[in-house]
């Protein structure tokens, strides 16, 4: 004959002999409760005022305030740890219970938000602000930008074709390029639109050194000797932006065709 079974204790099922335990606000190990079990008394409805909303809660009166801020989380956004729960004008602690403080059905709460939090999101919407703010004066230097590229390009097939241009306009161009280079000096950046300023920086660096070429060959259409005019544009390294836009005297030599503009470098 097989030994019977050992035996249970009584009003325990096979379904709820395992214990199961979560880590309370102060560390405490403790055996879960399942929110609504029938062991946690009855349930009450809680009116908790944030901001002006009035928030209803249904939950049983034996819950902790820590459990009230798991709830509102869902409701406020707000992570238990960033909420402040007041009754009757006492701030209560994660680890009291409503009953024994005398939270009843109908019983209202006040919820307000933890001030380093508060202060921190400000913060953080502040620093947002001022990318959106930044990257848009960006785009509205990259679209002038773009219509000057189409006049630099222009410029570039008419050289490349042998037109002989007027200086001027090569002078024009430059100066057009160089106030969008004082715009984007102007743009204080962070992060990502401190990238993108930095960008455009180059692509205008990239477009007047074109110019400096182009002007150049325009003055020199006919050389046949194979040497090439070069042109060398140095620019002073600033962190935020843009230095001096004074040229320098330029120098020329007797033995090169080198042309020497000294310009201060954008970072």
């Amino acid at each position: 004959m097989k030994n019977p079974p050992p035996p249970r204790s009584a009003g325990i099922s096979p379904d709820t002999e395992e214990i199961g335990w979560e880590m309370r606000p102060n560390g405490m190990f403790v055996q879960k409760r399942e929110v609504g079990s029938v062991h946690d008394g009855p349930m009450i409805n809680i009116t908790v005022t944030h901001s002006s909303s009035n928030l209803e809660l249904y939950l049983p009166n034996q819950s902790t305030f820590w459990d009230v801020k798991k709830l509102l989380a869902h409701k406020t956004g707000l992570r238990s740890e960033e909420q402040r729960l007041f009754f009757k004008g006492k701030e209560k602690g994660n680890e009291e219970h409503l009953h024994r403080e005398g939270v009843k059905d109908k019983s209202k709460l006040l919820l307000l938000e933890d001030a380093v939090s508060k202060e921190r999101k400000l913060e953080e919407i502040r620093k947002h602000n001022e990318m959106l703010k930044a990257s848009e004066a960006i785009a509205a230097v990259r679209a002038e930008v773009d219509k000057l590229s189409d006049r630099v390009s222009a410029l570039e097939v008419a050289v490349d074709g042998g037109t002989r241009v007027s200086d001027k306009e090569f002078i024009v161009s430059t100066e057009l390029l160089m106030r969008q280079l004082l715009k984007l000096d102007g743009i204080d950046a962070e992060g990502e639109a401190k990238l993108q300023r930095k960008a455009e920086v180059r692509r205008v660096q990239n477009f007047v050194d074109t110019l400096d070429s182009l002007k150049a060959r325009n003055s020199n259409p006919f050389n046949k000797s194979g040497k090439t005019v070069k042109v060398s544009t140095q620019w002073e390294t600033f962190n935020n932006g843009m230095g001096s836009l004074n040229a320098p005297t330029s120098t020329s030599s007797s033995s090169t065709n080198n042309v020497t503009q000294d310009w201060d470098k954008v970072d």
